[in-house]
């Protein structure tokens, strides 16, 4: 199973999006308080998540205390500031891949801690950034791809 990490999501309808992404390739969500939204919120809801019952979510108070519990499980950092592209990472079952807030991403400490598990999209000079959702989407379905063709 590949793993999905929310580090303190700030909008409602994005961490929605990836539930139901998650759901829908098997994987499971880790919400990494403090959350910028209440669960049980309106706009949750109305992002699809009339199945949230069914998805496989899991609460954690810190980044740490999730990392303390995966034991040696590999932890990829994506960011708009890394210098490896998601392309070039082998991916493996059990793998969790950590995104960051909508308006700040990861923190730069972590970052430049993780420095050879940080990966990027690659983007057009033009483009600012990607939609959280989105970029879910993208690295977790390559992830699976890779996986499942192992």
């Amino acid at each position: 199973m590949l793993h999905v990490v929310l580090v303190e999501p700030e909008i409602p309808q994005n961490t929605g999006n990836i539930a139901r992404t998650c759901l829908a390739a098997g994987a499971r969500l880790h919400l990494v308080g403090p959350l910028g939204f209440k669960i049980d919120s309106t706009a949750l809801r109305r992002a699809g998540m009339d199945y949230w019952d069914k998805c496989d979510i899991r609460h954690w108070p810190s980044l740490d205390a999730l990392r303390a519990e995966a034991g040696a499980a590999r932890f990829w950092f994506l960011s708009a500031k890394g210098n490896q592209s998601y392309w070039d990472a082998d991916f493996a079952d059990g793998d969790y891949l950590v995104f960051g807030r909508e308006t700040r991403g990861l923190p730069e400490s972590l970052l430049a801690a993780e420095t050879e598990r940080t990966l990027t999209i690659p983007m057009t000079p033009d483009a600012r950034g990607l939609n959280l959702a989105t970029s879910v989407g993208i690295v977790l379905y390559e992830a699976c791809r890779q996986v499942r063709g192992q």
